[in-house]
């Protein structure tokens, strides 16, 4: 088995490859070791010390790392994954797909929110799994666009700049109604 890794504009997280697929639906976020019960995956992950976070999307598995060096923790990164997907080990304990949170906006508010949703899926989704993140539509208030962002997105220095520059101006421009973007 070959995993490749790649890095994100996020220097504390990596990106890895496994070559196939790790959740099927949706993403599932860990931001602590207590959050990986229903993942065996994440669970052998946070034994590895100096891990602080770990993603995973459709085909990748973003890990963030403390205030240690790569050059310490991706082997035995490397290691836990391969023998992970070498014993067939199912990535989620149960497989459901992450549990979506409540989304807000007004009742007349709707064919603008189906527009915004469509654009962050269609553009912006892809664009930030490439980066080993994910970005998803909260709600919609006065305006305001409100994101979620994970994986390597989360924390990352330069998702101020890619909220506010790109995703901000691409909705924008095809949404008058939006004046803009926030995570939380």
């Amino acid at each position: 088995m070959f995993i490749q890794t790649e890095a994100t504009p996020n220097p504390a997280t990596l990106k890895f490859l496994p070559g196939r697929i790790v959740v099927s639906e949706g993403t599932m976020d860990f931001r602590k070791s207590e959050d990986a019960g229903t993942s065996p995956l994440a669970q052998k992950l946070f034994q590895v010390d100096g891990v602080e976070g770990i993603f995973f999307g459709h085909d990748f598995i973003s890990v963030t790392k403390g205030d240690v060096d790569w050059q310490h923790i991706k082997p035995a990164i490397l290691g836990a994954i391969m023998e992970h997907f070498l014993s067939g080990a199912p990535v989620m304990a149960s497989e459901m797909a992450e549990e979506s949170e409540d989304e807000f906006f007004e009742a007349g508010d709707e064919e603008t929110v189906d527009t915004i949703k469509e654009l962050i899926e269609t553009r912006v989704r892809p664009a930030v799994a490439q980066d080993g993140g994910d970005i998803t539509f909260r709600g919609f208030r006065d305006g305001i666009v409100y994101l979620s962002m994970r994986g390597a997105c989360s924390g990352c220095p330069s998702s101020t700049a890619t909220l506010k520059h790109g995703i901000q101006n691409l909705l924008r421009h095809f949404v008058p109604e939006v004046e803009e973007v926030r995570a939380i």
